[in-house]
């Protein structure tokens, strides 16, 4: 789907750009797959905000995606292509030979009334999931599984992928959108193709009122705050802040590392790219 913008006829138009949706389904979602939402402001069961500058978005329900793609052997029918408020890429409705109904996760290329299986011995194709060990080195895939049976964790946002470079024993090696490489059991499962919607990135949201819409409130800098408020805060006229940057609470906010070990360390075999300053 190709980006839009607009003339500008007002100063939010001007320098917006949007994707096209028109290709979408335009009706309501399945109503049995999905579920009611209460917003919480980013506050705990004490009310308390634990995440700041979150709250206000737009009501929405929650799709239920089925993840594990536990329709095993038995082939489905795409039948229309929808948005989800939830995630930024789209969302396949897929009706199976017995009647039941599931949403996926919508790969690039798959269009209304392809046929879509999960399981042994499927065809090597955009849209059908197997283990790893099934697919073919050098393959494009995403819904990634980490452990089998959990259902996919890895690249399932708009535009994301992993490639599938080899096997060492029991391990599938894949290789991240980020740069990273990691093994993974070949039991894991896994969907052929890249995630759908790849011009989310190209988005410019074009004024402050679609930013709220989205659930996301304003931030206000440091250095502009009172001494109580933040530890950059304070001083006569305009500083910098006066220490290396720091949060609120007064830790490191620029090279301090707070990943904790994981046992799952063992499985990376190179990092991520660096980013470029």
């Amino acid at each position: 789907m190709a980006l839009k913008s607009f003339k500008p006829y007002t100063k939010s138009t001007r320098g917006t750009v949007l994707v096209d949706k028109s290709q979408l389904w335009k009706g309501a979602s399945y109503k049995p797959l999905t579920v009611g939402q209460h917003s919480t402001g980013a506050r705990n069961n004490m009310g308390r905000i634990t995440s700041r500058h979150r709250g206000g978005a737009h009501k929405h329900k929650y799709r239920i995606i089925d993840f594990h793609r536990s329709k095993r052997n038995i082939k489905g029918v795409v039948e229309r292509i929808e948005y989800d408020p939830n995630r930024t890429g789209y969302i396949a409705l897929i009706k199976y030979e017995d009647n039941d109904m599931r949403y996926i996760i919508c790969p690039q290329k798959l269009v209304i009334g392809d046929t879509v299986e999960a399981g042994k011995n499927v065809e090597i194709k955009i849209g059908n999931c197997l283990a790893l060990r099934d697919t073919p080195p050098g393959t494009e895939i995403h819904n990634i599984e980490l452990v089998p049976g959990s259902g996919g964790k890895l690249a399932r946002s708009a535009g994301s992928s992993a490639t599938l470079t080899g096997f060492d024993g029991d391990h599938a090696l894949i290789r991240l959108g980020s740069g990273e490489t990691r093994k993974v059991s070949s039991n894991c499962m896994a969907t052929l193709g890249a995630v759908s919607n790849p011009d989310q990135k190209n988005i410019k949201v074009g004024k402050a009122g679609r930013t709220r819409w989205k659930g996301q409130r304003p931030q206000s800098r440091g250095v502009v705050m009172n001494p109580v408020d933040h530890p950059h805060g304070g001083g006569e006229g305009k500083t910098a802040g006066g220490r290396n940057p720091v949060s609120p609470w007064g830790q490191s906010a620029k090279g301090l590392k707070t990943r904790k070990p994981q046992r799952s360390d063992k499985m990376i075999i190179s990092r991520r790219k660096k980013r470029r300053k």
